[in-house]
């Protein structure tokens, strides 16, 4: 099982690998969806009420619980799971899987061996975190791997490993530490490797500040329908950091090597392209898809 739903109407989904499909022997009533919602996320460290009605939280077990409570979720509490496989999957086994059905696993492979700053992209599901975990898993046992991420779900199966948690603001609106933040404080740690599990925001900037000043093997993921798709996301994340087009196409360029794009069908994930940032006569970011055997 992969993920598990839980609707306003207090119906029950899960994914057991070939499709949603939902648990008619199971129903939860407004009040226990909600205390349901607010125990799990406590679980995880944080808070979910009317003040703070959305939350993101990891178990301990790995188990990812994202909560939206009720007036911004309208007539019931919403939950989404997301469950980690029970065993760290490696590269032979995603290969099993079909992962690699239309790219060519040693293409994607040969990118970490030349410690190639690496930008996942593809859409929420498509396995952009189980890969990037499966191909660090490969890199050089004496690397220093440091990731971060807003809720910690990568899991490398790597000697040396050290991860850093966003924490959100407590309930007086203090205490909060983002992925900016934590990019900042990872360069004073001498990474080998610098990983942002996922760029969503203002830390783009810093991630590429990093990926330009020396700090090769690098990688992040990135939510894009395409990779035509890449360079509009790009800029517009870079957007909340200040950066103008212009800007942004020239620390990503050089911040990142490859581009590895992944699709989710209904019963399979699969890596369909690999491509490269340049810039365009306009100075803006464009991309070029590489041409595979």
């Amino acid at each position: 099982m992969t993920d598990v739903f839980v609707n306003a109407s207090g119906e029950v989904w899960c994914d057991r690998g070939s499709g949603l499909r939902r648990i008619r022997t199971l129903h939860l009533d407004p009040t226990s969806a909600r205390a349901l919602a607010v125990s799990l996320v406590a679980l995880g460290g944080r808070h979910v009420d009317e003040a703070t009605p959305c939350a993101d939280v990891r178990l301990a077990d790995g188990i990812r619980v994202h909560a939206v409570l009720p007036p911004v979720s309208r007539g019931g509490a919403l939950l989404s799971l997301r469950v980690p496989s029970v065993v760290r999957l490696g590269l032979d086994d995603l290969d099993d899987a079909g992962l690699f059905a239309r790219v060519p696993r040693a293409a994607v492979q040969r990118l970490v061996e030349s410690r190639a700053n690496l930008l996942l992209t593809g859409a929420g599901g498509s396995g952009k975190t189980t890969l990037l975990g499966a191909l660090l898993a490969t890199a050089d046992p004496r690397d220093r791997i440091v990731t971060l991420e807003d809720v910690a779900e990568l899991r490398i199966d790597h000697p040396h490993v050290v991860s850093l948690e966003a924490r959100q603001p407590n309930l007086e609106g203090a205490g909060g530490i983002d992925l900016g933040r934590l990019v900042r404080e990872a360069l004073r740690m001498r990474p080998d490797r610098l990983v942002v599990g996922e760029c969503r925001g203002a830390e783009l900037r810093e991630l590429m500040t990093a990926l330009n000043t020396g700090h090769d093997g690098g990688a992040g993921t990135l939510h894009a329908n395409g990779l035509e798709a890449v360079p509009a996301r790009l800029e517009a994340l870079g957007a909340l950091a200040g950066l103008s087009p212009q800007a942004v196409a020239r620390q990503a360029v050089t911040a990142f090597d490859a581009l590895v794009h992944l699709e989710r069908r209904a019963e399979s994930r699969v890596v369909s392209a690999i491509g490269e940032l340049r810039l365009d006569a306009d100075s803006r970011l464009a991309v070029t898809v590489a041409e595979l055997p």
